[in-house]
């Protein structure tokens, strides 16, 4: 059976040969009640490491993995029919990666970042363009350093589910598990 990652690469790679935003993915977290939420981010790396995206830690979503550090991934590429499941644990990247990813964005992108205090209510438009006014003046010139809440996480996986379409919902999944000192148990599930 091939290695989950190298499927998923396989599968990655179609899907930004046929989907806008094969990257998009729908990323679940729990608050400390245990209540779900769920919000579309963009996927920004992934290989036999995990899965890395990146966030505002004040945002709800920061503040949910810093109460629970596991979460659920759900790619969905209609264009394929295919669906990947990916569920496990939560590390902070290094502060280095995290640089090297923010440095990479674009400009207005970073001054965003520092402008949105994201998830929070907020009066009205005007105060958001406020912000992004004052800290585009700010850093008008030179590097724009990282806000100290912003940074990334990546999801170990522990279970990585893959799901493709069939006729008559015959559909085909396949989920790995991994067990033991990470060795993968490969199971077909009934649709």
């Amino acid at each position: 059976m091939q290695d989950p990652f190298e499927k998923f690469s396989d599968w990655y790679a179609k899907a930004n040969d046929s989907e806008d935003l094969a990257d998009a993915v729908a990323l679940a977290t729990s608050d400390s009640r245990g209540y779900p939420s769920v919000r579309m981010v963009l996927l920004k790396g992934h290989g036999p490491d995990g899965f890395t995206f990146y966030t505002n830690m004040e945002s709800r979503k920061g503040q949910e993995i810093l109460g629970n550090m596991r979460a659920a991934l759900c790619f969905h590429w209609k264009s394929l029919t295919r669906q990947v499941r990916i569920e496990g644990p939560l590390q902070q990247v290094s502060d280095e990666e995290a640089d090297a990813y923010y440095d990479s964005r674009a400009r207005d992108s970073r001054i965003g970042a520092w402008a949105s205090k994201q998830s929070r209510p907020m009066e009205g438009r005007f105060e958001f363009e406020a912000a992004i006014a004052k800290y585009a003046a700010k850093y008008a010139v030179g590097h724009i350093p990282r806000p100290p809440y912003w940074t990334g996480f990546r999801l170990c996986p522990e279970a990585i589910e893959f799901w493709e379409e069939r006729k008559f919902r015959l559909h085909d999944r396949t989920r790995y598990r991994r067990e033991g000192a990470g060795d993968w148990v490969v199971e077909k599930l009934y649709p």
